[in-house]
């Protein structure tokens, strides 16, 4: 019987870090429990979570600054103006002659073409201006310490487990060994302190 500690320590050692991991998640509502209020920790630090998350998105990953450098880089610029140009294209070839079947008619392709052209000369020189002044009041109005903290308040307990689980479910299972492996060195210590 006395042999059987290392194996009863194991599962012990096991089942109170597994206990310890579904705690983390679970109960997802408080509960009462004689004199204890027990609440799973991310469903009662939801908020507080949000708030670090925002703050670090905000702080340390993504300013409205680094959208405007992303976004002012000559090949973003040079994919913008791309667009533009074929809504350009397409409003001049259909969007126009639908609206004014008239006008349409005295403005050939070459007219066309000139306008084109010209539309997107003026876009390539004010374009940058625009978009920094696009920009500068996005930074004015966007918060993205906020805005990220309300999306991640909105996931529900259950999403946010999801992803917790989805990102760290190998260290999860790491610890629950953990657990067993130590229960085990526990047993046999045991086992020597009383054979001594």
């Amino acid at each position: 019987m006395v042999y059987l500690l290392p194996i009863i320590s194991a599962v012990i050692g096991w089942f109170t870090n597994f206990l310890a991991v579904k705690m983390l998640f679970h109960p997802r509502k408080k509960v009462k429990i004689l004199f204890w209020e027990i609440q799973g920790i991310f469903p009662k630090k939801h908020q507080v979570l949000a708030e670090r998350i925002g703050k670090l998105v905000a702080e340390e990953l993504l300013s409205v600054k680094d959208i405007q450098k992303l976004l002012v880089q000559e090949d973003s610029l040079a994919q913008i103006n791309k667009n533009v140009e074929e809504k350009i294209e397409y409003y001049l070839s259909f969007t126009f002659p639908a609206k004014y079947p008239m006008l349409s008619f005295f403005v050939g392709d070459k007219s066309k073409d000139k306008i084109r052209d010209a539309m997107m000369e003026e876009m390539e020189t004010m374009g940058p201006e625009v978009m920094n002044k696009t920009l500068a009041n996005l930074e004015n109005t966007l918060d993205i310490e906020l805005f990220i903290k309300e999306r991640v308040s909105m996931f529900s307990t259950v999403r946010m487990e999801q992803l917790i689980q989805g990102i760290l479910a190998s260290e999860f299972r790491f610890i629950e060994l953990i657990g067993a492996v130590v229960g085990f060195i526990i047993g046999l210590v045991q086992i020597l302190l009383i054979s001594i």
